[in-house]
């Protein structure tokens, strides 16, 4: 009972997403619109929040087994311009293209675990030298908006099930199958293992490179089911649109703000979800307050340090 009690402990981030809130709320009540609690506001930030949050949950796969990948960026980029290439507005060719795309995603995965488990390269010089074969192979072939998407495929980024977005309906199913996979799977009591200690989980048996390629494969697969958001929203892909979003840093600071250690071997995808609603609200806040772009920038980085730093003070205070 106790055991089971601890795997479904609230994150301590949840008080942090509950101060951003009601600090937004307030700040907009006075020097907004105040109009930052309206349910159509409400329901664009967390859709807008949906790209980000998909790939931050295959990012927590990666971090918990003490790797991380710069690489998602620039793979939402090809998932993007292949997709609406291969689509070119026909709906009998969305199988197709989804399909192939994901197969893209899976060999870069596959590539990016191979070098880091067996060549035993830095996973930070790794996945950036992976992604920036992505950039190159990308913009050597392409220049701008390529292709199209059908517009039943738009679904994904504008349909609705009542009053509910279907894209907010997938990062919840997104969120539940990781938390599924973490906490209840032999593979996410590797992962855990792993990332405590590759050294340790070695000695016992554990097959520590198969974890960690399997790791960076599913951060891919979501970094492949982000940019089929992305260009269902956009209604075609771009070379730019991945990297433009800073998928590869904000998946990151999503993480290490939802609780995940650097470290790797512990958090979980229930602090990332938190993580990336908090960025959604600071978003919108800094919208309905008309706060500069690049002040804007001040200010996340302000507060993911501010974030971290709690953190960091907080586990040297209880091994202390």
């Amino acid at each position: 009972m106790q055991r089971r009690i601890r795997e479904f402990k609230i994150p301590p981030v949840y008080a942090i997403l509950v101060v951003v809130f009601v600090s937004a709320v307030v700040l907009d009540l006075f020097f907004g619109r105040g109009q930052i609690t309206s349910s159509t506001i409400l329901t664009n930030m967390l859709v807008r929040s949906v790209a980000l949050g998909i790939v931050a949950m295959g990012q927590t796969f990666v971090m918990l087994s003490a790797s991380i990948d710069l690489s998602v960026a620039y793979l939402i980029s090809v998932t993007a311009v292949m997709a609406s290439f291969l689509m070119r507005g026909d709906p009998a060719r969305v199988p197709m293209a989804v399909a192939s795309v994901f197969a893209i995603g899976a060999f870069v995965g596959l590539i990016n675990g191979l070098v880091v488990s067996k060549l035993r390269v830095n996973p930070f010089i790794a996945t950036l030298g992976v992604g920036l074969v992505l950039k190159g192979v990308l913009n050597a072939s392409f220049e701008t908006f390529i292709g199209a998407v059908p517009r039943s495929f738009q679904t994904l980024g504008y349909g609705t099930i009542g009053p509910v977005p279907i894209s907010i309906l997938v990062l919840l199913g997104v969120t539940v199958v990781a938390a599924f996979v973490l906490r209840r799977t032999r593979f996410g009591a590797h992962l855990y293992a792993v990332g405590g200690s590759e050294e340790v989980a070695r000695l016992s048996g554990l097959r520590t490179d198969r974890v960690i390629i399997l790791a960076h494969i599913i951060c891919s697969m979501t970094a492949v089911l982000t940019g089929l958001f992305v260009v269902s929203r956009l209604r075609s892909g771009a070379p730019w649109v991945g990297t433009d979003g800073l998928y590869d840093l904000e998946s990151i600071a999503a993480v290490v703000v939802g609780g995940t250690a650097l470290s790797g071997g512990k958090g979980g995808v229930a602090g990332t979800l938190a993580g990336v609603v908090i960025f959604g609200i600071l978003d919108t806040a800094f919208n309905q307050l008309g706060v500069d772009t690049f002040l804007k920038q001040v200010l996340r980085g302000s507060i993911i340090i501010l974030a971290v730093a709690s953190y960091t003070i907080r586990s040297r205070m209880k091994a202390s």
